[in-house]
């Protein structure tokens, strides 16, 4: 948690050497990754299995953290998409880049996705429901078989393993490879132009250009490689893995792997950010020491 507050402190003061637009994606991916620590790991699974006879036990409670997780979850992985698309636009649409890549662009792309991934997560409400009934309180919540085994229950559980991680894999590796490909061609072309004297020579264009790369390369294949398991435990099963109380059937060990190694994709990003970006980095040290140095010339006063 206080990981990704730092990246978003970090990255929302614009220091780091990216623009605007992509700081903007940036951002909004660090809190949404704070949104899946908080309300999955935190509430939903911590506190709500230790405390269970707490507030959060509640059906109405209990029922907002289920919606919560899925609209945080599917913000996670469409964010993620954005910036690749974002990348993608920078690096291999130059005539299309001014208008795309611009702040105003980024705010407006992550609002419409964040509203439409909130209305999207609206049938969460109604595939669950209460698990007892204590003193006229409802508590608890037990999904609806019923919702998850009829004809809409499947075509919706189908339309989300679509949108999240389906599509946004696709998105990704088609992105990823077509800048790949305009790289390479771009930098034969360059090689030529700039001839075979100056090969030893630094080029600041290419060397900002690879770093640009390694970052989207790394956000976006530690994505993929956290997800998959999720993806595959989701498609050889169903959605009804999730209400088997058999915790040593295969079905259910490789979905609860999924999730933990998806929520553990929740809290890479600021690793990555620091071992690929040097300005990162830099910003990163200045935050920790800043604090320290002011409690040491306090202390140093008394």
């Amino acid at each position: 948690m206080d990981a990704n507050l730092m990246t978003m402190v970090i990255l929302a003061r614009g220091r780091c050497g990216l623009s605007s637009g992509t700081s903007v994606y940036m951002v909004a991916m660090a809190a949404a990754d704070l949104l899946v620590i908080t309300i999955n790991v935190m509430l939903y699974r911590v506190f709500t299995y230790h405390f269970p006879h707490s507030f959060l036990g509640y059906t109405a409670v209990c029922r907002s953290l289920i919606y919560l997780n899925a609209a945080a979850l599917d913000m996670s992985v469409w964010f993620t998409v954005s910036f690749t698309c974002d990348r993608f636009v920078s690096i291999c649409c130059e005539k299309f880049k001014a208008k795309y890549c611009t702040v105003s662009s980024a705010a407006a792309i992550i609002t419409t996705l964040s509203v439409l991934l909130c209305l999207d997560n609206i049938p969460f409400w109604y595939a669950y429901e209460t698990e007892r009934i204590v003193h006229n309180i409802h508590w608890g919540c037990r999904t609806k078989i019923g919702f998850f085994t009829s004809a809409a229950g499947t075509a919706y559980a189908w339309l989300e393993t679509a949108l999240s991680p389906g599509i946004p894999f696709a998105v990704i590796l088609l992105c990823n490879g077509l800048t790949v490909r305009r790289i390479l061609v771009a930098s034969r072309a360059r090689r030529g132009l700039r001839g075979q004297a100056s090969e030893s020579q630094s080029d600041p264009e290419m060397a900002n250009r690879r770093k640009s790369i390694i970052l989207l390369f790394t956000v976006s294949g530690s994505f993929i490689l956290l997800w998959v398991t999720a993806a595959v435990s989701y498609l050889t099963s169903s959605l009804v893995v999730y209400a088997l109380s058999d915790y040593t059937s295969p079905a259910y060990i490789a979905s609860v792997t999924g999730f933990m190694l998806m929520y553990l994709s929740s809290c890479t990003n600021t690793c990555i950010y620091a071992a690929t970006q040097t300005k990162f980095r830099e910003e990163l040290v200045k935050m920790v020491k800043n604090p320290c140095t002011s409690i040491l010339t306090l202390v140093k006063k008394i």
